[in-house]
């Protein structure tokens, strides 16, 4: 398997692709792997209130599926495309979730919503009554990085690295481990975080 794993990281997704549709089961199994971050990163954009984030990176990794099934090389690099295919598959599960009244996922603050001239759109309550689908509601990384910078500006140097660390798929508990800090203390500066968000967010 090792000697699978370094023939493949020289090779490009596309190639890749080709592959898993010829037959080579192990292929997904890599590029599974290796865009895992990316599906972390997109379904921690999302801080839920009352819940983790455990729901939407499985939702994000079926995204992130559907993108190797369907990717057409043709139309644009693959990580653009299975960027698009796990931020919709994020958003129809927030929408289908609000419609059946879901509570921990039908309030949330997202992170990575801009409005097009700039003002910050936060996207919260009743999805369902706002008529938007998917395709309206895909992140703009550019407008996202900007809003992650302004809530990045507000925090303390702990929350920082909380922020910095959670955004990468950790809970709490293992940022205290790797901090050193009690797992308490972690947890509010994770509370204190969403706060200093919503305040920016003017949710």
């Amino acid at each position: 398997m090792k000697n699978e794993i370094a023939a493949y990281a020289e090779m490009s997704d596309a190639q890749l692709i080709q592959m898993f549709r010829r037959g080579e089961a192990p292929v997904i199994d890599y590029l599974m792997e290796k865009y895992k971050y990316l599906v972390r990163k997109k379904a921690n954009a999302l801080f839920l209130l009352g819940g983790d984030s455990e729901d939407l990176i499985q939702e994000g990794m079926i995204g992130l599926f559907k993108a190797i099934r369907d990717y057409d090389e043709e139309e644009s690099s693959f990580f653009s495309f299975a960027e698009l295919c796990i931020n919709r598959q994020l958003y129809t599960a927030i929408e289908a979730a609000a419609r059946k009244k879901h509570r921990p996922l039908n309030s949330y603050v997202s992170l990575s919503g801009a409005g097009a001239e700039g003002e910050n759109a936060a996207f919260q309550g009743e999805l369902a009554a706002n008529d938007l689908n998917p395709e309206q509601m895909v992140i703009d990384r550019e407008n996202m990085e900007d809003v992650l910078e302004r809530i990045r500006a507000s925090l303390s140097r702990m929350e920082k690295r909380v922020f910095e660390y959670y955004l990468e798929g950790m809970n709490y508990r293992q940022i205290a481990a790797i901090m050193g800090k009690s797992e308490k203390s972690v947890d509010n500066s994770l509370q204190r975080i969403k706060q200093k968000a919503q305040r920016l967010l003017q949710i």
